[in-house]
């Protein structure tokens, strides 16, 4: 690993939190998993919306966004026909935006315990 990927790593998963910022993500949640040796990947970040719509719309930004600000596109989608858990995949950063209940029920942050977790707040709005 080098100083550059990490620096890029962290880029993207800033990029991808703006994009969930633009659209109102509820609940953002950065996840380090780099010193997680069984981890396939660098960080993850979590959300969600308040419906499929939502999910949905949460989704597309990320993906304008980050191909917008950093020319970066996302190598894998899944979940965009229901809409209740849609998952972009970047290689090093891996994006969850889940319908709430859906949220709650898989508790995917639980699953990383011992991962620092940073929870994003909300950008104040524009006076």
């Amino acid at each position: 690993m080098t100083k550059k990927q990490e620096y890029n790593s962290e880029e993207l998963a800033d990029a991808i939190i703006e994009g969930l910022q633009e659209r109102k993500a509820e609940d953002i949640v950065k996840i380090d998993l780099r010193n997680i040796d069984s981890s396939v990947c660098k960080y993850f970040i979590v959300c969600h919306g308040t419906s499929t719509t939502h999910v949905t719309g949460l989704a597309d930004s990320v993906e304008d966004y980050v191909r917008e600000e950093i020319n970066e596109k996302v190598w894998k989608k899944e979940g965009l026909q229901n809409a209740q858990w849609i998952l972009l995949d970047y290689a090093d950063v891996v994006v969850h935006i889940f319908q709430k209940e859906y949220r709650d029920f898989y508790q995917l942050e639980s699953l990383w315990a011992d991962a620092p977790i940073t929870r994003m707040e909300d950008p104040q709005p524009n006076q």
